[in-house]
Order: structure tokens, then sequence, then C-alpha cells
């Protein structure tokens, strides 16, 4: 695969990295609490949503190829205070799997049927589409928090940026319910409520900090009311 025509190298070793440590996480928040490897709704939960990774991954590469520098490359100036929420935050994201692995393939609290896995299916498939469609329009899409004066950054207000200013984070609304659905577990809808409180805190610090130091976000602002939810926050 050729390299994408972009401003900004690829730290390949960093990716290699992070598919390792993505893979380490499935066995440790899956497979380890429930207690066997052979857990048929977390096998197929792998196999779907590395299949929509790496679908999305194949459309990112045609139409914007410079996301995959901001999202896998390390960078300076993240604020401190994102650093604490990612940490809350991905602490709730492994609990989901943690909770979820207990309920359905060891302790069987929920019992829910396969139909209510699809609905999750469905949720995961919509919060994909969603953060593709903003990651499609968005160069400066990263990771973390931070004014991306070395990049250029200014305001993105086309695609889903035209309707919410955060249609990343929206994007886990629907994403974390699905996962929790999807594995099988009405209890691991606690922690998913957990990580999107803490998500909605983030959006909102992020939301006044643009406001502060990005040129043009106020007036986006004033144009684009809803950070999140459409006619609701």
């Amino acid at each position: 695969m050729p390299s994408p025509p972009n401003s900004e190298k690829i730290d390949w070793a960093r990716f290699a990295r992070s598919l390792a440590g993505t893979t380490v996480f499935f066995a440790l928040c899956m497979f380890l609490p429930a207690g066997t490897w052979r857990w048929e709704r977390g096998w197929l939960f792998v196999a779907i949503y590395f299949g929509l990774g790496v679908t999305m991954s194949v459309v990112l590469w045609r139409i914007n190829p410079e996301i995959f520098a901001a999202r896998i490359n390390a960078h300076r100036g993240t604020k401190r205070w994102d650093k604490v929420l990612l940490g809350f935050f991905f602490a709730a994201v492994a609990a989901i799997f943690v909770v979820a692995a207990f309920d359905d393939a060891r302790f069987h609290w929920s019992r829910i049927p396969d139909w209510v896995c699809i609905i999750g299916y469905a949720l995961l498939v919509a919060g994909f589409a969603l953060v593709g469609w903003a990651q499609a329009v968005n160069r400066f899409f990263e990771v973390t928090v931070r004014l991306q004066t070395d990049r250029g950054q200014h305001v993105i207000d086309t695609g889903p940026y035209a309707y919410i200013r955060h249609p990343g984070y929206a994007c886990w609304l629907p994403m974390s319910i699905g996962i929790a659905l999807a594995l099988g577990s009405l209890w691991a809808l606690i922690p998913a409520a957990i990580s999107c409180a803490i998500l909605m805190l983030r959006a909102h610090w992020e939301d006044r900090m643009l406001h502060i130091e990005l040129s043009g976000y106020k007036e986006y602002a004033e144009r684009v009311r809803y950070k999140m939810l459409p006619g609701i926050w």
C-alpha cells in the first residue's frame, strides 16, 4: 500500500504497538474475565469490530489519508486536564468489556436474547459511521485535546460539524450502548453510561478551550448551537 500524500509521516512503529496493545486489551478485558476462550458472542464482537475498523480505515485512506498521522502519531501540547480525563475514560471503557464478560460468559446475569444483540450491532455501526464521517472531513481529528498550531488548525464546519460541534464525541453514545448490548450484557450499560458522562464533560471543557484559543470558533459556535445532541445539548 503506497504512502498517503500527507505533510506528516506516519509513525508505523507506534501504530504496530497500538495494534498489539488493542489485541492484548481484548484478551485481558474480555476473555480473561470470561474465564474461557469459547465465548461465541465475544469472538463475534471481535470479528465485527475489527471488520468495521478495517473498512473505515480503507475508506479514510482514500478520502483523508492525513487523518492517520493525526490519530497515530504522538503530539505535544495536550492539555493536562485531558490526560486525567482520558485515564478515567479508558478505565470506564475497559469496564464495559470486563462487566460484559462476567455477565454473558461467566455468570449469565442478563440473559438477553440475540435480537437485543442485533440492536447493539446496529448502534455500533451507526457510531462507526458517524466517527468515520467526522474523520473524513476533519484533518485535525486527533486523540487528545490541544491547540494544533503546528498543523495550522482552523474551524471545520462541514459534514457532521455543520450540525453539532463535537460529532467525534457524539458517536460514542450509540457505540458504548451498542458494545454492551452486542456482548449480551445489560449490566455493562452502567460503565457505558459513565464513559459517556466523562466524554460529555470533556466536550464541555474542550469547547470552552476552543472558544478562547481557536480563531473563529466563537462565531462557529453561534452558528452551530449544539455540542453533541442536536436540539438538546
